[in-house]
Order: C-alpha cells, then sequence, then structure tokens
C-alpha cells in the first residue's frame, strides 16, 4: 500500500463508512471509493464488502488493519515533524563560537533562541578562529561567531557589530585610578596580548606603530581569559577584548582602551550551503543580541 492507500484504509476502518471516512479526510466520496477500489485492485483481495450501504471489513482487513495503523502512526508521526522542522521548531543546530563570544554573547542568544524554539536541540562548540573555519566548512558547524572578519574561500562572512579593547590590571593597580588607559600609559608595564600573527595582534601592532611605539607583548596569550590567571598573579596588564564580563572576575579591573580600535565580530556559514530553518532563526537572535551589544557594524 502506499501512503494515500494506507491513510484511506485505516480512515474507513475506523469511520465504518465511506461517508464518515472521506468527511475524516476532507475528500468527497466518490474520490475515496476510487482509491479504495483501487488499493483492491492492486491487492487482488478484497477489504470490504459493501452490506446494505456499510463497508463490513473482510477477514483480510482486519489481520493488516494493527500494522497499518502502526504504519499510518509512524507517518504521521513523520509528517509532523517534518512540519516542524520546515518552520525550525525541532531538530538540531549546530553552533561555533571562539571564547570571547562564546562567553559574552552567546548566553543571551540562546536565552532568547530557547524560549522561542524550545524543541530544538542546541549544540555549542568553543574553538580558535582558524578550528571554526574549518568546522563550517567541513559541516560540522553550520555557523559559527568570530572576532575576525576576514575572507576566506568557501565562506560566507557577515559582520555583526564591532567590540572594543580593554585594559586589564589587579585592582589597586597604578594605573586603576584613571577613567581610561592610552597607549603612552602602558609602556612601563609588562605587556599582556594576543600573538603578533592573529587578527588582535596584528590590529594592536599596527595601532601602536602609528604612535611610534612598539608592539611586543612579554606573555603572548591565544584566548583573552587566559590573561585573567597572570594578572592576578602580577606578572603585567593586558591589552583584551571587551566582549568578556570582566567585571565578574575577582581579582582584577579593566579599564577602557582609549584608542579607535575594535575587533569585529561576525557569522561565517558556509557559502554554497543555505542555513536551516531552526539556524536561520538563531542568527536573527544573534543580529539582534549583537545589535543592543556591540557597536554598528561598517
Amino acid at each position: 500500500m502506499r501512503a494515500r492507500q494506507l491513510e484511506v484504509f485505516c480512515a474507513v476502518m475506523r469511520a465504518g463508512t465511506v461517508t464518515g471516512a472521506a468527511k475524516a479526510l476532507n475528500i468527497s466520496q466518490p474520490a475515496l471509493s476510487q482509491v479504495l477500489l483501487h488499493t483492491e485492485d492492486e491487492l487482488g483481495f478484497r477489504l470490504f464488502e459493501r452490506v446494505k450501504g456499510r463497508l463490513v471489513p473482510t477477514l483480510a482487513a482486519e489481520e493488516l488493519h494493527p500494522e497499518a495503523e502502526q504504519v499510518f502512526a509512524g507517518l504521521e508521526a513523520l509528517r509532523r515533524r517534518t512540519f516542524d522542522m520546515s518552520r525550525g521548531r525541532v531538530g538540531l543546530v549546530r553552533l561555533a563560537a571562539s571564547p570571547p563570544p562564546a562567553i559574552g554573547l552567546i548566553p543571551a542568544v540562546l536565552q532568547r533562541f530557547r524560549a522561542d524554539r524550545p524543541e530544538v536541540t542546541v549544540r555549542s562548540m568553543i574553538a580558535p578562529v582558524e578550528s571554526l573555519v574549518a568546522m563550517v566548512l567541513r559541516g560540522d558547524a553550520e555557523l559559527a561567531v568570530a572576532m575576525d572578519d576576514g575572507a576566506r574561500p568557501g565562506l560566507a562572512v557577515e559582520t555583526l557589530g564591532r567590540a572594543g579593547i580593554v585594559c586589564l590590571m589587579p585592582v589597586g593597580h597604578a594605573l586603576s585610578g584613571r577613567k581610561s588607559v592610552d597607549i603612552t600609559a602602558i609602556g612601563d608595564f609588562p605587556l599582556i596580548s594576543y600573538r603578533q600573527d592573529t587578527r588582535p595582534g596584528r590590529e594592536l601592532a599596527r595601532m601602536t606603530a602609528a604612535a611610534g611605539l612598539a608592539y611586543r607583548p612579554d606573555i603572548e596569550i591565544d584566548v583573552s581569559l587566559s590573561a585573567v590567571g597572570f594578572v592576578r598573579q602580577g606578572l603585567g596588564i593586558a591589552l583584551v577584548d571587551g566582549l568578556l564580563p570582566w567585571k565578574q572576575f575577582s581579582g582584577v579591573a579593566a579599564l577602557p582602551f582609549a584608542a579607535d580600535f575594535h575587533l569585529p565580530v561576525a557569522i561565517l556559514t558556509r557559502a554554497d550551503r543555505a542555513l536551516s530553518s531552526a539556524s536561520a532563526h538563531l542568527r536573527d537572535h544573534l543580529l539582534a543580541v549583537c545589535a543592543a551589544h556591540l557597536g554598528a557594524a561598517p
């Protein structure tokens, strides 16, 4: 039996009449009768006897009915699931992010998304930028959030906004009484910041060079969060992104870095593949959260 034939058979078994079955399926009685007759022709045996305007199931129909109902219930469940998936109500979203947006932005995004799509499972992953690129290209993540909007083959890059830089220092540090810190003020202290072959490191190097200074961190980091322990130990002050909620970390203070310098926050997706409905909804919430928390994209 094909799906439509199965649906008609189960409807007639439940209703006991062509009229009742046709009404349940919202089709005409002649159309239902035609499907039923065609089904019996294909099977090679009768499913119903016509007795005084009613359809009486044959022994063959009685034998088939329990299994037919199980199959039909499975088809109905499949229809409901595919309907929900087409509207982004169920399924799995694979989201990857570099550590700063993963900690500073994604929790607020997922709070909104889970309220909107509670049946969708979110697989959240954290990785450095270069790993995010590979994850999206392989399909391990459908979308990624990175603090880098550089063009890369095979990827669509959408800049969401820009995050500032802060100067992280121990509580009570000599600079902690200032409202902000500029590049000239940090020269007398050991510096903790990004490697020069990273996007933030290259931007900081260009900025310090423009001021006639050299960018040579005493301790190089890949992830801004790792600077907290170094700063607490008095190993220096750190220039790090402003996305992380630095106020939540005891023993350190974060002051604005007084420079016209911001790091991009961008969504990375496959250029040759459209987002699923659920992932598209997640992207919408990313846009909304970033609009509220970040400076406008250029």
